[in-house]
């Protein structure tokens, strides 16, 4: 396969025929902000928090998961791109039940991290929030927020793509849509012994190592 060349930026660009836009950005040296995305996982674009400006397409694409195509001219920050960036942003912080300005756990949350460095402040949208969760704290091995998750399934795939344990799952939809285990019942696997692979990819704490005692 031969290389590709595209624009990004004003800046061209060529890369390895299949490659993405995201992965012809970070070569290049250009930043695209991703959340559900990390490069050792099958791209998912479920957070569209990556989403590009392409040249006479119709609508923002997610560069995760859209390969580049010869002469391509790519935007990633143009003013469509930023506002659609900081409502996504919005809406899932909107959606989201961490307490993130007060949390210890703040510190460690990519979604508060974006949004800071994509200036958005507190949410205007008044969105449906999901139901509390208790803590789950029965497994000696990871201990479950739910109220923290995001629902970018980057532990869902971790698991699956990398520990290869499928210990999680997708369940519901719309506003009670979940990452569950089993049949929803709380996380209390002996297969996530010696793991932790679903933490050190959760963005939000929603997964950490139990305290000790």
């Amino acid at each position: 396969m031969g290389d590709v060349n595209v624009v990004i930026d004003g800046e061209k660009v060529s890369g390895p025929e299949g490659n993405t836009i995201l992965e012809a950005a970070n070569e290049a040296g250009i930043n695209i902000p991703t959340l559900c995305h990390r490069p050792d996982l099958t791209p998912d674009g479920n957070c569209r928090v990556c989403v590009v400006e392409v040249e006479g397409a119709p609508r923002l694409v997610a560069s995760c998961h859209t390969p580049i195509s010869e002469g391509m001219v790519i935007q990633t920050r143009s003013p469509k791109v930023l506002a659609a960036r900081r409502t996504v942003v919005e809406l899932l912080l909107a959606g989201h039940t961490g307490p993130c300005v007060t949390d210890e756990c703040a510190k460690d949350c990519e979604l508060h991290y974006l949004a800071a460095e994509l200036e958005v402040g507190p949410p205007r949208f008044q969105v449906k929030k999901r139901r509390s969760y208790p803590v789950e704290t029965l497994s000696p091995y990871v201990q479950r927020d739910m109220g923290r998750c995001i629902l970018c399934r980057r532990c869902v795939r971790a698991c699956a793509e990398i520990a290869k344990k499928n210990v999680f799952s997708m369940a519901y939809r719309g506003f009670r849509s979940k990452v569950v285990v089993d049949c929803d019942v709380p996380l209390d696997k002996e297969a996530c012994r010696d793991c932790g692979i679903c933490i050190d990819y959760c963005p939000t704490s929603a997964l950490t190592k139990p305290k000790a005692n």
